[in-house]
């Protein structure tokens, strides 16, 4: 792998993780179109590393306010008394709680599956099928839902489903994002609000992911490229996640949904004719 593969693929996991166009169905179609070889375990959790490092970059004023919140009940009373919207106001005071379960299904379901992910669902057809179906179910919610719930109204059963909703993004094409994203606009949630807990419920997945993994990445060592991509791919996931939150304060989802539905033909097309 050289340094142009390795930033290619940074960038694509970096926009692919936080933006609903599954970066694993990315990540598998880029070396298909190409005929790049598999960069290997160690590359891969170097791109989950630099996705980590993004989003936790991201929301670190967030994330301080909701362990606060989770660990000092009494301080977030006191300090929302009058709803004042502040950072720490505009959460559920038991959000660090609803996203420790809303990180459970996803969390078992991969450990279980793992296996069937490398194998079976990396045909280019299911990847198809699952980028045009689930694109679709997105462009839907989004246009019908109509939620107008922000995130200090979020519930345990919100969490419950959008974290089995996450478990499913496991098969390429279906995009954890895009997942999450659906199953709170599903649950009543605003374009904004379900986008923002989408990528707070993905902090401690990736680092569950990254963390297991890393023996790998040290026993292969930290190379120039290896590098480059955990550095793309922290920069484009950061750039991904703060202009979809700035795109979906006044657009709707279905640009994804088009786009999905272009990839999966063009997938499909490139499939049957090799």
């Amino acid at each position: 792998m050289d340094l142009l593969q390795s930033i290619t693929l940074g960038i694509v996991q970096g926009l692919g993780e936080f933006l609903p166009i599954s970066s694993t169905a990315h990540l598998v179609s880029v070396p298909f179109f190409t005929h790049w070889k598999d960069p290997g375990l160690a590359f891969d959790v170097a791109l989950h590393a630099g996705t980590l490092l993004a989003v936790v970059i991201y929301f670190w004023q967030d994330w301080v306010e909701i362990f606060k919140n989770g660990v000092l009940p009494r301080s977030y009373n006191k300090k929302c008394e009058g709803r004042d919207r502040a950072l720490a106001c505009s959460y559920n005071k038991n959000i660090l709680w609803l996203l420790m379960i809303g990180t459970i299904p996803g969390a078992v379901i991969g450990f279980f599956l793992e296996s069937y992910v490398e194998t079976i669902f990396r045909s280019p057809y299911i990847i198809a099928f699952a980028l045009a179906f689930f694109g679709l179910v997105l462009f839907l919610l989004d246009k019908y839902a109509l939620g107008k719930r922000q995130l200090d109204k979020i519930n345990i059963k919100d969490v419950l489903i959008i974290g089995l909703s996450q478990a499913v993004a496991i098969i390429p094409g279906v995009s954890r994002s895009g997942a999450t994203i659906s199953a709170g606009l599903a649950m009543g949630l605003d374009r904004v609000s379900a986008a923002r807990f989408s990528f707070l419920l993905s902090t401690p997945i990736i680092f569950g992911a990254t963390l297991t993994k890393i023996p790998e990445l040290m026993k292969a060592g930290i190379s120039s490229e290896i590098l480059m991509g955990i550095i793309f791919s922290a920069f484009s996931g950061y750039v991904a996640i703060k202009y979809l939150i700035k795109f979906v304060e006044n657009y709707s989802y279905k640009t994804f949904f088009w786009y999905r539905l272009v990839l999966a033909i063009i997938i499909i097309g490139v499939a049957v004719m090799r």
